[in-house]
Order: structure tokens, then C-alpha cells, then sequence
């Protein structure tokens, strides 16, 4: 399995990060991909190694640390992706629930993030917390042929599901859809499984029955297993599906 959205540099992780790792190995977790908070993230993302998993970069600026933008941000952050060793843009996006006081900070952001993405041509990473149609909307507008990315934490509605797919997006696939009274799982039983990837959002968003508990790569498990229920389909043909298509988006 990959799990294309942890957080597991943090410092959460830090007394016991390589027990976290032996047991994501154990569950069947091959490669993790990084997405940043801020750019002083890389840094902390420099001390995951483990023989028996691939660690993956990305870059960018989360919504909830948009605050205001440099004069040179966009520079910045097409420097760094550029690099060859940065395999994704972000996280970006919008997030109305915590604050609205920077929206337009935050919808310019996510349009920098989207013209490196499309310039560097490396997968998007969007987060969305109660501001989906201004996302959607804006993703359209930039969308040119050449944006990819994935929909992180997908819990939107067909519509909303198949609109991003539409336009080239896939959906990350986490514990929110093991969560019994949250409807995701009706959701995503209605859209395409060849269009979804797995990710466990690492520290937080623990799933069904870890819910509670700082969530870990290994945790990962549960939520293939939900995604094989909702699909009649073994977990091993949940594994191969979403890791083909990850390293596909991903070019791993």
C-alpha cells in the first residue's frame, strides 16, 4: 500500500517514529508521501528513513498557514518544486472552517500553487474544509489540460465527486470514510475506485476502530479494508488498484 498523504514528520511522531514505521511495514505500507504544512516542513521531512519504506517529498503552503504571501512566494515555491526530489505541490486549497479572515490570501495561494503544479507538471495536493464550490471552481478555472492532484480527505457528494474527477482529479481515500454515522462510504461506493487513492492524514483523522488515537501509516489497513467491503472486492485488489494509481499520479 501507499499512503499518499502523512504528516509523520511532525514532532508526534518523534519519541517513537520508528516503531511507527516498523508497524506500517508490518500492515503492508511500501511508500509514504509528504505533503507540507509550510516550507520549514522539508526540513523536518529530512529525518524519515527506513529500509523497508520509500519516504516521498511535496511542497507547499497549508490554507491554515496562508496568512499573507511574499513579494517572492511564487519564486519560492517553484524553486523548491522544481527539485527532483519533490514529488508533489502542497498541501493547498481553502479551509473555511477554522478562520475566514485571509480568504483571498487563500484563493491566491491555492492559483500559485496551481500554476506551479501545471509548470513543474506534479500532482496537486488539495485540502477543503467547508469550501468546496469555491474550490471546485477554481480548480475548473485553472485546469488547462496538464493539472493533476488529488481531492485529500474526499468527503464531498457524487456530484461534487464526479465533477472533480471530471476534470481530472482523483479522491484521497482516508478514515473518515470507516466513520459509521459519516456517509462517506455511500458516497464513494457511487464513484469510479480506479479514480481513488489511499492516504491516512497522519497524525489526525484516526479510522474506525482507532478513532480518538493519533492515527499512524499502518492504521492505513482499515480503511483498505472498508474500501473492500464497499467494493465486494479482496483488500489485495484494494491494495494493488490504489497503489497503481498512485505511482502512476506520482511517477514513483
Amino acid at each position: 500500500m501507499i499512503d499518499t498523504h502523512s504528516h509523520i514528520y511532525l514532532p508526534k511522531f518523534d519519541e517513537d517514529r520508528e516503531a511507527v514505521n516498523q508497524r506500517a511495514v508490518e500492515a503492508g505500507v511500501k511508500a509514504i508521501l509528504m505533503p507540507a504544512i509550510d516550507f520549514d516542513s522539508l526540513k523536518q521531512m529530512e529525518k524519515l528513513s527506513h529500509r523497508e519504506i520509500d519516504f516521498y517529498k511535496m511542497a507547499g503552503i497549508h490554507p491554515c498557514d496562508v496568512e499573507s504571501l511574499s513579494d517572492d512566494f511564487e519564486e519560492q515555491l517553484f524553486g523548491l518544486c522544481l527539485k527532483e526530489n519533490i514529488y508533489g505541490v502542497g498541501e493547498t486549497g481553502l479551509d473555511y472552517y477554522w478562520s475566514t479572515d485571509h480568504v483571498e490570501e487563500q484563493k491566491k495561494s491555492l492559483r500559485i500553487h496551481c500554476k506551479v503544479a501545471k509548470e513543474v507538471q506534479k500532482p496537486i495536493i488539495i485540502h477543503n474544509r467547508e469550501s468546496t464550490d469555491d474550490v471546485l471552481d477554481i480548480l475548473e478555472e485553472e485546469q488547462d489540460g496538464s493539472l493533476t492532484g488529488i481531492w485529500h480527505c474526499f468527503n464531498g457528494t457524487v456530484e461534487e465527486g464526479k465533477r472533480a474527477i471530471g476534470f481530472g482529479f482523483h479522491l484521497g481515500i482516508g478514515g473518515v470514510v470507516t466513520f459509521k454515522n459519516g456517509g462517506v462510504d455511500k458516497t464513494v461506493a457511487q464513484l469510479p475506485l480506479d479514480k481513488m487513492v489511499l492516504e491516512t492524514d497522519a497524525p489526525y483523522l484516526s479510522p474506525t476502530p482507532k478513532r480518538g488515537k493519533r492515527n499512524e501509516p499502518a492504521f492505513m489497513r482499515y480503511t483498505a479494508q472498508k474500501l473492500a467491503e464497499i467494493f465486494d472486492v479482496s483488500p489485495e485488489e484494494i491494495d494493488a488498484r490504489t497503489t497503481e494509481t498512485a505511482r502512476q499520479l506520482f511517477g514513483i
